[in-house]
């Protein structure tokens, strides 16, 4: 003990109680932790009665404490509330003789400070040093004080304020306690005289009374507080070292909580005798369990266990015909949300040596993780090869012995094995020597320079079919073969090669006719130059043809007004009759002549202007009825002159944007036409 506790000879009897205690759990803890044994309970149990029995010294001084302090405080009240009351009603007593002595003695006269001494004489002895008596006249002013005061109040409200019961009901009442003027907590009593007021005022402070205990009863309670002191400090620092002992257990059981907790696994100890298992913290937690009991039924732990993973019943029997020395199996058990755990237990079998009971106490890991791992790794390796099966080439992987790891059925038909032969694990040997290898015609191997003897082949089989072998290497020494049929891959090759011979064929005509095009190109732009040429020339023509017709027409305009008027002249006999009627039919006919001549020259004039680009158009919205109605009246007189009726048949409010004199010349020139070369 004295390694674990060096001081330990300086130490108070009830603080090395307390380290026994905590000394003693301490070891146990250390040698349940070495055993393997979860000897928790049984350590809680030993720390709570130590606990309870260091704790019953301290309990039993609190208790004489809580006891003796209110007896003493009830005491001490009950006294000072007796004094205040006979001292109130001694005041009262005083003041009520003091008032009719004074009554007496003055009269319906002035009160003073002699007739306050003269009433104050004929009182006891014990009732003239009850306190400070103050007489005031009718308005309230203090006219005599006893015993007489150097600062003695000028008014009686300054000492007994208006707002007190006391200043208003005076001898109704009584005496009674108050707080002055001032502040100073006191007795006063007060009464109305025939003359003025008396009181009487006494500072609670002044009565010794009031003060405090007496000496003997004060040195009682301090000689009963010093003794239950003394005998609570011992009891405390027992009670320390009890705490030193609950503290080293409570921080013992956390570090193994603690660390088991770290490592998802738990502590527990079946009682196969009793039908009760312990569990430690961590197991709790583990689970998503909240400890209710100490130890939890056979028949609840036996109720989380999955029923695919066995029962506890079968378990115990085992255990208790002596079977089992010692087991590692591994079950699932539901959690607390409703799932389940996988939990690996490992335990072995414990006789108990004061009881002779059987307890199986072992360990329980959490191996959801390694079960998910293993279950992934199945499901992959299940996908792994369902996908090598499902691939269009034939697979095929060695390991560095050259034994068969994995192949697939097309491998299988292409070497033409059956399934009893491609075993994991045969030699490539066993395997090439039980199968039937193709027949090859010829190969391409296309070398890897990579160091690691990779290679590629492609071989053409009797039937005509193109395979492609690739051969790598594995990390591990081994290596895996794919064959991929690639005879649609070698046919469209050879189409690919047939369509290059054609293409090059077909780039040398286009050779030939980009020789074409380009003397073409040339001949193309020697005939566009000569156009441009000729164009200027013809357009250089026309202009001069426009500008002839226009002074032509100008210079035939002015004669041929002369003719048509000079033939209008004749045909009216302005200047006398022709003499002859045909003459009048002959100027007729020339007028007629000439107006038709000017009309064409007109339109020849009006061609030119739109040539020269000397037309401008100005578009405004126009009523189609009127532009209509206008070109039939214009032509109205040469239709009736050949018997020809004109029918308008135009809806109206319609409107077009267009030039108004154009298009008035058009319908114009339409009608025109239309009069023209209808019989």
């Amino acid at each position: 003990m004295r390694h674990v506790f060096p001081n330990w000879g300086k130490m108070s009897r009830g603080a090395r109680m307390g380290v026994d205690a905590a000394g003693v759990a301490t070891r146990l803890h250390e040698i349940a932790s070495k055993s393997g044994l979860v000897l928790a309970p049984v350590l809680r149990r030993f720390c709570a009665s130590a606990l309870r029995v260091e704790y019953v010294g301290p309990a039993l001084v609190a208790a004489a404490l809580l006891w003796f302090a209110p007896s003493l405080i009830l005491g001490s009240k009950t006294g000072r509330d007796a004094t205040l009351s006979e001292e109130l009603a001694k005041a009262e007593l005083t003041l009520a003789v003091l008032a009719d002595e004074l009554t007496r003695i003055s009269g319906a006269g002035l009160l003073g400070t002699s007739s306050l001494e003269r009433a104050i004489r004929r009182l006891p002895a014990a009732a003239q040093s009850t306190g400070l008596f103050l007489l005031a006249d009718l308005t309230g002013r203090v006219v005599a004080t006893h015993p007489p005061a150097d600062a003695a109040p000028a008014h009686i409200n300054d000492v007994i304020e208006e707002e007190q019961p006391l200043a208003i009901l005076a001898e109704r009442a009584g005496a009674m306690r108050m707080r002055l003027g001032d502040g100073t907590d006191a007795l006063a009593a007060l009464r109305n005289l025939p003359g003025g007021q008396v009181a009487i005022v006494k500072p609670v402070a002044e009565i010794k009374a009031l003060q405090g205990p007496g000496p003997a009863y004060s040195a009682a309670a301090i000689a009963v507080i010093l003794a239950v002191a003394g005998l609570g400090g011992v009891c405390v620092a027992h009670a320390k070292g009890a705490r030193s002992a609950r503290r080293a257990c409570a921080r013992m059981e956390r570090r193994m909580d603690t660390s088991l907790t770290r490592g998802r696994c738990g502590l527990w100890d079946w009682d196969i005798s009793r039908g009760r298992i312990y569990w430690s913290s961590s197991l709790y937690s583990l689970l998503g369990y909240q400890r209710r009991d100490e130890y939890l039924s056979f028949g609840e732990v036996n109720g989380m266990i999955h029923p695919d993973d066995g029962n506890l019943f079968d378990l115990a029997e085992r255990v208790a015909s002596s079977e089992v020395k010692h087991l590692e199996i591994d079950f699932r058990m539901r959690t607390a949300d409703g799932g389940w755990m996988w939990l690996r237990a490992r335990a072995e079998v414990v006789i108990d040596p004061e009881e002779g009971g059987r307890h199986l106490v072992g360990i329980a890991v959490d191996i959801s993780d390694e079960r998910g791992f293993v279950e992934r790794s199945a499901t992959a390796d299940m996908r792994l090869r369902d996908a090598v099966e499902a691939i269009s080439e034939a697979f095929v992987l060695w390991d560095a012995d050259n034994r068969l790891v994995l192949c697939n059925s097309k491998f299988r038909n292409f070497h033409d094995l059956s399934p009893e032969a491609v075993v994991p694990g045969a030699t490539y040997a066993e395997i090439i020597a039980a199968g039937r290898p193709p027949r090859v015609t010829s190969h391409v191997t296309h070398e890897q320079t990579d160091g690691r003897g990779s290679r590629t082949l492609e071989v053409q089989l009797s039937d005509g079919r193109w395979l492609q072998i690739n051969e790598r290497r594995t990390k591990d020494g081994g290596y895996v073969s794919v064959g991929t049929d690639i005879t649609a891959l070698k046919r469209h090759e050879e189409k690919l090669l047939e369509s290059e011979r054609r293409l090059l064929g077909t780039v040398s005509d286009l050779k030939r006719s980009r020789h074409t095009l380009q003397i073409q190109a040339q001949q193309l732009a020697d005939l566009a130059e000569r156009y441009h040429e000729q164009k200027g020339q013809a357009e250089s023509a026309s202009r001069a043809k426009s500008d002839f017709l226009a002074k032509v027409s100008h210079e035939l305009r002015t004669p041929l007004n002369a003719v048509i008027g000079f033939a209008e002249v004749m045909q009216r006999e302005m200047f006398g009759p022709l003499g002859n009627e045909r003459y009048r039919d002959y100027a007729s006919h020339i007028r007629g002549s000439g107006l038709d001549l000017l009309a064409v020259i007109n339109d020849i004039l009006q061609i030119s202007r739109i040539e020269a680009g000397h037309v401008t158009l100005t578009t405004a919205p126009i009523d189609v009825a009127e532009v209509v109605n206008n070109a039939m009246a214009t032509v109205a007189e040469c239709a009736r002159a050949k018997g020809i009726s004109l029918v308008c048949s135009v809806q109206a409010g319609g409107y077009v944007q267009a030039d108004e004199r154009a298009l008035h010349q058009i319908l114009t020139q339409i009608l025109d036409n239309a009069i023209k070369f209808t019989p």
